[in-house]
């Protein structure tokens, strides 16, 4: 990732504990000032001229490092996703149900974990916790290697450790959440789909390069996948520690997540987000392990194929989004998963690699142009719904401030439940293998699923006399 080195053109530093405040108000345009310990006092991009004078390149030099380090929390996260398949390879004889329980549990506790991790920004700074969360990769990535050496592990210690991935997970939510405070209204769009779309393809990335990285003469060194990953995260430690910054405006507002939490629509967008973005994370990781189990005879090293075309599908459903409507292409894009998914059927009655593997690409394109589409949603639904109709001119403002602050709480509470999906996906796979014998039953529960979350989609935001339908959510 391209680092500005040096120094910050116009930061004042001053010898100011972390935990001591200035009284005194900045003058309009004032550059950003910063205290000991990259703790900066005075932060105001919605300001033109300090935007200018060396707000956005403080901002741009936070945002590449925090899109590195999510990219590393998505590695970390999906890391059993493609361990678990070469599990046999190694000597392990794990049940099919077993396997999918060690690639259903890190999206369990990612998804757990994205609330805390939230509101950690906050309360330690967002460079601070970015080190630490960063860090934290260590312990899943040098368990894992340690484990993996021994055929004999317990199952139990082996679940235990894939669990430990999940603290990847939860790095999304506190990169997001850091990144929002940096860049003003107008900008904030764009800086967190990149932080997004970066971080999803740390998948994609991990699948790629454990299957190459683990080979030897003999067999495999199923150890490298976890050790391959520690300079990176040493790395990322360091740039966190040296160029970022902490910002001492930023609060938890638990406020707005009350507020969200009590608005209907942030569960509805909660639901449907399952279905997106936890499709996107269940299949990707239960992609590789499909892939061994139908088709032995296919190298795992296309599977990485599957997660990388969800992740660069992201930014289109949100630009689409734009220009006709959130809830249109949300539709759409359940749509594309219901045909992929029955292609996926119609391919295991065959033993059809090509249309197989073709229908899952469908579903993969289809979850990231779906992750895009809800994503985009949220402010659309909260500033129609909250719409100030009738209400006086000096009280507007605050109430739209009020509608915005909802409209991010939802945000954090929509990420947190449709991580839950990457956990569902996997079980369900399972589930369907045991009492069927087939991953068919799984599939057209599936389908049967997102129909009814595009059908909720459109009775609630497109349905002709629903009272979000003339807004154009």
């Amino acid at each position: 990732m391209p680092v500005p080195a040096g120094p910050t053109p116009q930061v004042t530093t001053t010898t100011l504990a972390p935990s001591s405040g200035s009284t005194q108000a900045p003058e309009p345009g004032a550059a950003p000032s910063r205290r000991r310990g990259r703790w900066i006092e005075h932060w105001d991009p919605e300001d033109p001229t300090f935007w200018r004078d060396g707000g956005h390149q403080v901002a741009t030099r936070n945002l590449w490092i925090s899109v590195f380090a999510e990219f590393l929390g998505f590695a970390v996260w999906a890391l059993w996703s493609i361990v678990v398949p070469q599990l046999g390879a190694a000597g392990f004889t794990f049940t099919v149900d077993q396997q999918f329980w060690l690639i259903a549990v890190p999206s369990l506790v990612g998804a757990t974990l994205r609330i805390p991790y939230t509101f950690a920004v906050p309360l330690f700074g967002g460079r601070n916790w970015t080190i630490v969360s960063v860090l934290l990769l260590l312990v899943p990535t040098v368990s894992l290697a340690v484990v993996v050496q021994d055929p004999e592990t317990p199952f139990g210690v082996m679940l235990l450790v894939a669990a430990l991935a999940g603290v990847g997970g939860g790095n999304f939510a506190s990169s997001m959440a850091n990144i929002s405070f940096f860049y003003p209204e107008k900008e904030k769009g764009k800086a967190l789909g990149l932080n997004a779309a970066g971080g999803n393809l740390g998948t994609a990335a991990v699948q790629l390069a454990v299957p190459l990285v683990i080979v030897t003469g003999a067999g495999i060194a199923l150890e490298r996948a976890g050790l391959m990953m520690i300079p990176f995260v040493l790395l990322a430690a360091f740039l966190a520690w040296r160029f970022m910054d902490n910002l001492s405006h930023a609060r938890a507002d638990v406020r707005s997540f009350a507020a969200a939490a009590r608005n209907r629509h942030t569960w509805i967008i909660s639901f449907l987000y399952i279905g997106t973005f936890g499709s996107f994370i269940g299949y990707s990781g239960a992609f590789p392990t499909l892939l061994k189990n139908q088709f032995p005879e296919v190298t795992l090293s296309i599977a990485f194929l599957g997660a990388l075309v969800g992740s660069v599908s992201r930014p289109l459903g949100g630009i689409v989004a734009d220009r006709v409507g959130g809830a249109r292409v949300t539709i759409a894009a359940f749509a594309g998963m219901a045909v992929g998914a029955f292609g996926a059927i119609q391919a295991l009655g065959s033993h059809s690699f090509g249309p197989f593997f073709g229908s899952f690409l469908l579903l993969f394109v289809a979850t990231g142009i779906g992750n895009g589409a809800t994503y985009r949603m949220i402010p659309a639904v909260f500033a129609a719904s909250g719409e100030a109709k009738g209400m006086p001119d000096d009280e507007r403002a605050a109430h739209r401030l009020r509608v915005r602050k909802a409209a991010a709480g939802c945000i954090g509470i929509a990420g947190a439940v449709g991580a839950f999906g990457g956990f569902l996906i996997p079980r369900g796979f399972a589930v369907s293998n045991d009492l069927a014998g087939s991953l068919v039953p799984a599939l057209w529960i599936f389908i049967g699923v997102y129909a009814v979350m595009a059908v909720v989609t459109w009775a609630v935001y497109q349905r002709r006399g629903a009272s979000l339908a003339a807004a154009g959510v």
